[in-house]
């Protein structure tokens, strides 16, 4: 029997059968102590939470806590950590509506970043999983991001959904307490009607599906957490990625479920299901996501009737989207990101756009927030502003909202990331033809063939080797249009080639090489090089979320993967164990902290700039990590060797005494 030590905690009770009240001894690890709640919480608390931030962590310097027993005792629980895990304990079992909590004292030697993973499995998908019913309404209508004219939320429903449609009248009419109007969407949603949104913008309706008895049942999604309380559209593939880590097979596809029924109802994967972003799509991964799934269940004609419905819709999105204008440049035959709003992004943070108006704002010796009311209000036109909202928000398509790495011309660039993702499609089409119709089937009335799929990808990479390769820099580049030339920055996103197959073995060593002389930092790999971003100074050029040293989980997992599939499993390695690494310290020393985002310079959850770190701002316990980085601990614990994952929960292990 383990037995935890009197440098984790000892008991002292003298009501116990053979326990001293003079004595300390060991405690079985599978012991349970009574805990009253209330009392222990109230004075943990007051004693422990020295800064007042609603957490435990390293910066309360908390040695120890005494918390008291229902048969009058104490339990002693040293260390910031064990104080921690005993308040996230206690604030469950008061969620739970529990005056005493039978507390396991193993929960105290328990790993840190093993507790993570289990309450990810246990907890965070459950928390982060969203319903459009009417019990799920109060949490998903509300949008911290904006607010509408009349103080309402809107709900929309698109034209097409007759059985979505009737599904919530009657759900409105039944429930008169949930406040909302209820909005048809028309079928074309024209550029003036986008516009009319600006005061009403709301929430779009995602799949009703029917059950046996033909009754309603919307179908559930996971959002990333925090302020992005949406269905959103390449978090999903990772979240996605993370279910199926932890068996959550029906979960993962209803997700694909969804994102159908937004390529079916609204043209494209959406950026997430708000109206604002019924311009805006985001890097393309519906066929990793209907493969994911399709590999994972049983073969069976439901199955196979699943996927041929799916992939009719991947090939219309791929199509209609992607290889289409404005998307497609045709003079090169690669794909750009390409929002097709205007204006400002309702949803941007107030500030947001300071940098980037205020030398327009100094011509007219006005603050920028003066020069956004007055151009929104259209006593200000200026062709550059513009162009520039295009940009911003192009860029805020590419998921990589903000970076020096476009320098405000998203549009302008032939990417590697989107056309190593599109590569992907195209060799996902042909094996899921070959897989399910012999190479050949019919689809959206035409013939589909495996065949004219790895044609297209076979085309696709030959132009990525000519127009993004650089062969003195060993690298993939974007292409920028507008200079005629490779832009020269060095980005994680060069590792999407990789992932996706494009590049040839000398080239997926070079880029290897590559990244980890220019990207990988102590906590992962950093979003861009610190050469290719540049010097800081504010406030005309300030740190941008997606440039060093910020890492994010999107990025890991794919150039852990892309590095494994071209057989360098130590590279791949070596940024997984980093990323972890980074992860499991910052949840032991901050309270169980689970970020969007990380600092990898650092190693630290400290990287605040443009919008915070969703994730960072809790009370007491995080019920949710964040939805992309909860995959990333899942899948990287996975990909990890026995042995070098309990080397990496070893350094991540509490520190008795601190």
């Amino acid at each position: 029997m383990k037995c935890l030590y009197v440098c984790l905690l000892a008991l002292l009770f003298s009501s116990l059968p053979g326990c001293s009240t003079a004595a300390r001894r060991p405690l079985p690890a599978d012991t349970f102590v009574a805990l009253p709640v209330a009392a222990n919480l109230d004075r943990l608390l007051k004693n422990a939470d020295r800064d007042h931030d609603h957490k435990i962590t390293i910066r309360d310097e908390v040695k120890s806590f005494e918390a008291i027993s229902e048969a009058g005792g104490t339990l002693l629980v040293q260390g910031t950590y064990g104080v921690s895990v005993l308040l996230q304990e206690l604030i469950l079992a008061k969620d739970r509506h529990e005056s005493s909590l039978p507390f396991r004292v193993a929960l105290l030697e328990e790993n840190p970043l093993a507790r993570t993973s289990r309450l990810i499995e246990e907890i965070y998908w459950d928390d982060l999983t969203r319903k459009l019913d009417a019990a799920g309404l109060n949490r998903t209508l509300p949008d911290s991001k904006i607010k509408t004219a009349s103080g309402l939320a809107y709900l929309y429903v698109p034209e097409k959904d007759v059985f979505g449609w009737r599904y919530y009248q009657n759900l409105k009419r039944e429930n008169p307490a949930i406040q909302f109007e209820l909005v048809r969407l028309p079928r074309r949603v024209s550029p003036a009607f986008f516009a009319s949104l600006k005061d009403r913008h709301g929430l779009l309706a995602l799949k009703v599906a029917k059950g046996e008895g033909g009754e309603p049942q919307p179908v559930p999604y996971v959002v990333p957490g925090g302020r992005f309380n949406e269905m959103y559209g390449w978090d999903s593939y990772f979240i996605l990625r993370g279910l199926l880590q932890d068996g959550k097979l029906n979960l993962a596809e209803a997700m694909v479920d969804n994102q159908a029924y937004q390529i079916e109802h609204y043209g494209k994967i959406l950026n997430a299901n708000r109206s604002y972003y019924l311009s805006r799509t985001q890097p393309p991964f519906f066929t990793s996501m209907l493969r994911a799934v399709y590999e994972a269940k049983a073969p069976s004609p439901t199955r196979s009737e699943w996927l041929l419905k799916n992939l009719a819709l991947a090939i219309r999105e791929y199509r209609e989207v992607w290889a289409a204008r404005p998307r497609l440049v045709s003079k090169f035959n690669l794909s750009r990101y390409f929002d097709e709003g205007e204006g400002p992004g309702p949803e941007v943070e107030e500030g947001a756009y300071d940098a980037y108006l205020s030398p327009f704002a100094k011509e007219k010796g006005i603050t920028p927030a003066a020069y956004l009311k007055l151009y929104e209000a259209g006593k200000i036109q200026d062709p550059r502003v513009r162009l520039l909202f295009k940009h911003d928000r192009t860029v805020r398509e590419t998921g990589h909202d903000t970076t020096y790495r476009f320098d405000l011309r998203a549009a302008d660039f032939l990417t590697v990331d989107l056309n190593s993702l599109l590569y992907k499609y195209e060799t996902d089409i042909a094996d899921l033809l070959d897989s399910e119709g012999a190479g050949s089937m019919k689809l959206n009335g035409r013939n589909e063939t495996g065949a004219e799929w790895r044609r297209r990808a076979a085309l696709r990479k030959n132009r990525m080797q000519a127009l993004l390769w650089d062969e003195a820099a060993g690298n993939f580049y974007d292409f920028d249009l507008k200079n005629n030339a490779r832009s020269g920055f060095d980005s994680a996103t060069a590792l999407y080639a990789l992932w996706a197959g494009v590049a040839t073995p000398d080239q997926a060593r070079r880029v290897a090489a590559r990244a980890r002389e220019a990207l990988l930092s102590k906590g992962g790999l950093a979003a861009s090089s610190e050469k290719s971003r540049g010097p800081l100074h504010a406030p005309e050029r300030p740190q941008r979320q997606w440039d060093y040293p910020y890492g994010w989980p999107p990025h890991q997992i794919l150039a852990w993967e892309g590095l494994a599939r071209y057989g360098m499993r130590q590279e791949a390695e070596d940024i997984a164990t980093a990323w972890l690494l980074a992860i499991g310290k910052n949840a032991r020393d901050f309270n169980g902290m689970v970020t969007e985002k990380y600092d990898v310079e650092k190693a630290s959850h400290e990287a605040f700039a443009e919008y915070g770190n969703v994730g960072s701002q809790f009370s007491y316990i995080t019920k949710e990590g964040f939805g992309w980085t909860n995959a990333s601990i899942q899948l990287g614990r996975a990909f990890l060797p026995a042995e070098k994952l309990r080397a990496v929960e070893a350094e991540t292990a509490a520190i008795p005494g601190k």
